[in-house]
Parts: C-alpha cells; structure tokens; sequence
C-alpha cells in the first residue's frame, strides 16, 4: 500500500481509533451512523476521510487535514510539575485539569479553606486549587454614585475579610505541600466598580461623568496591589484575576483602555512574585456570540489567559495564534460538564487537546460552573483526562 494506510469503518461509535507507529490517534467522523467511511493516511500526516451511503455509492470527500500529535511525557508528573510544564509548552503526561464552582464559608477563611481543600485537592485531585472570591472585598457602606467613586474607602492588610483570606491561604498552603499550584480569585478594580453601581446602568454613567468616576479605580488598585502581594507572600502561586467590562457589550476597547487597563496593571503590581498568575477575560453566560477583548490582555504581566472560549471565542487554535501565554479553557460552563453525556465530555476534551496538540493548555471551564452542579459529570471529566496519556 506505500505509504498508506487504510480503515473501513461504520459509524457507531463517536470517535475512530488508528493506531500506527507514532501512537493512537483519534478522529471523529460523520455524525450520521448510517454512513460509511473510509480513512486515507499519509506519511506526512495528512488524512482524507471519504463516506458513502452503500458499498455499491461513490466514494465522496468528507473532511481533510492534518493530524495533530500530542507530545506526551512518558514519566509521572506531580500537579505542579504539570502545571509548570504547560506553562511554557513542554511536554506533559496528561493536561492539566481544573474546574470549580463557589462555597459557603459564612465569613470564615479557616472554614472555607476546609471546603477548598476537599473539592479540589481531595476529592477531584485537580491540578490547581483554585480559592474563589467567596470572602469578597468589602463593598462600601452605602449605595454610591459614579460621582461618589472618588469617596471609596483606602483599606490595609488589617481589614479583617482580608485577613481572613491570608488564613485560607495559609491554611490551604500548609495541608497541601509546596508545590501544589495554589491561586487566589480576585476582581479588578473595574469589576468591583461594574457590581456596585449595577452593570446595567453603569457604561452610560461612566461617559456622562469619567472623570468623577475613574478617581475611585485608583484607591481600589492599591487596595489590592497590597492583598496581592501579602497573598503571594502567604504561599499563593499566583492569581486567577478576573476582569469585566473588556466586551462589547459594555465598554468599547478605548473605554477600557481608560477605565480598565491601568488600574489592572497597578493591582497586578502586587503579584509580581508568582509564578501561576492568570487573567481571565469574563463574559457572561447570556453573552454568547459577542466579542472579548482577547488581544488587548496578550501583554499583561501574567503567564496565563482564561476565557469562555466556547461562549465567545477566539476559540483555542486562534487563541494560540494571538498570544504565546499559555491558555486556559476548552469546557464549557454551562456545556457537557454540568449535564453529560460522558460522550460529550470526552468530545469536548479531544477537541480542545486537537485544537492545541496538548502543549500550553489547561484545560478548564470559562467561568464557575453551577454550585449544585451533579458531581457524576465532574468525576467523569476527571477520569477522562486521567486517560489521556
């Protein structure tokens, strides 16, 4: 056959097995079960995929492309060699995995340092423990205005939910050893602004009064520059920094510029020291279909970009071509992982890892999947992945 190979096939099952010489690879045919397939491979790594109704039909073309190899390593990894290892594109045994949805600590840092450890790190086993803003910033006192920003509060290392959030940490960096990748989820100064004067009514108060509204972000920024840093110091690998606005359906790109960027870049100051740290672009389940500003965070000082890329994209192959972070996505939060089928699961795990050949990918959800979200569709994504060597 030269340098061919051929598989005949019926399509019953939701993904094609080839094995050859450099591995198992996999390929999805046609979604119609009655078609039948054949595969054509080459040397160089190309493929056709040729379909017909019967033995006695035309053989028609159905897809070409290439197929995309996932370099492996051969040896166990720990999470955080993992993790580190897709941080710059290496080689690892398996993505890395992470998922998460919110707690109920009612205020305590102890207490929700105790849930975060048995969702992530002994239950699940996943790659990153993630401590979600469950201890949230303090919000003013009172209702505030855009012009009454500028009255935002300064706050030290002494307010207590701060406190309370250096606990979690150390608690969470003492049970689960040196290595393991530990993050702290904060909101931008931005973000703080959108929840507090209310996202529906906020874009068109900011333009009547920017300037009275922008005094505040700055207060806000050095507030969490120093959480930040006292959060890096406490044991956290980084920060998973999650910023509103940077959509089309709030701010334009120049608004963001203004109101968004600099005040990001001041908090982000703060974790200068680690080495996990991670911008996550937010849009919101509702928001499928409009534009992030994706490009606009490729330079922040941050190793890693999150997003919803099944909600807005850029989707993850155009992902890779616009940043050499590494890139963290590839579930949907609303998608398979919160109601199956474990078919679906696996669909959406082998697309993500064809679409970046496995290297500077973690593979997660956009944003917190829902708190009641049925456990059996999570150890299933866990087990899938497990598998994925």
């Amino acid at each position: 056959m030269g340098d061919h190979t051929y598989f005949f096939g019926h399509r019953y099952t939701t993904w094609f097995h080839i094995m050859s010489q450099t591995g198992r690879h996999r390929l999805r045919g046609p979604a119609e079960p009655h078609l039948r397939c054949l595969f054509l491979f080459t040397c160089s790594g190309t493929y056709n995929i040729y379909v017909n109704q019967t033995p006695s039909d035309s053989l028609e073309i159905y897809e070409k492309g290439e197929l995309l190899f996932m370099s492996t390593s051969q040896a166990h990894m720990t999470a955080g060699e993992r993790v580190r290892a897709a941080l710059v594109g290496a080689p690892v045994d398996r993505v890395p995995l992470v998922f998460w949805h919110h707690f109920k600590p009612e205020g305590s840092g102890a207490r929700l340092a105790q849930l975060t450890k048995e969702f992530f790190y002994d239950k699940f086993q996943l790659d990153i423990v993630k401590i979600m803003p469950d201890l949230p910033y303090p919000e003013p006192g009172r209702e505030i205005t855009t012009a009454q920003m500028r009255n935002v509060p300064r706050l030290g290392l002494d307010t207590p939910i701060f406190q309370e959030q250096l606990v979690c940490i150390r608690q969470l960096r003492a049970q689960i050893g040196e290595d393991y990748p530990l993050i702290l989820t904060i909101f931008s100064p931005l973000t703080y602004a959108l929840r507090w004067l209310g996202r529906s009514t906020i874009v068109e108060a900011v333009r009547q009064d920017p300037q009275a509204f922008e005094q505040g972000l700055p207060i806000i920024a050095e507030n969490l520059r120093g959480l930040l840093a006292a959060a890096i110091d406490a044991g956290a690998s980084g920060i998973f920094f999650s910023c509103m606005g940077a959509t089309n359906r709030h701010f334009t790109r120049e608004e963001y510029a203004r109101f968004g960027r600099p005040y990001d870049l001041q908090a982000l100051a703060g974790a200068s020291k680690g080495w996990l740290n991670i911008v996550h672009i937010h849009a919101d389940p509702d928001q499928a279909g409009d534009e992030i500003y994706f490009e606009d965070f490729a330079d922040y000082p941050v190793q890693v970009l999150s997003w919803s890329d099944r909600l807005t994209g850029p989707d993850l192959r155009e992902a890779l071509d616009l940043t050499n972070k590494c890139l963290m996505a590839g579930l949907s939060e609303r998608g398979p992982l919160t109601h199956g089928t474990e078919v679906e699961i696996e669909n959406e795990i082998l697309g993500a890892v064809a679409s970046t050949k496995g290297r500077r990918l973690i593979l997660a959800n956009g944003c917190s999947i829902p708190d009641d979200n049925p456990e059996r569709w999570l150890h299933a994504a866990r087990r899938l992945v497990e598998q994925l060597h």
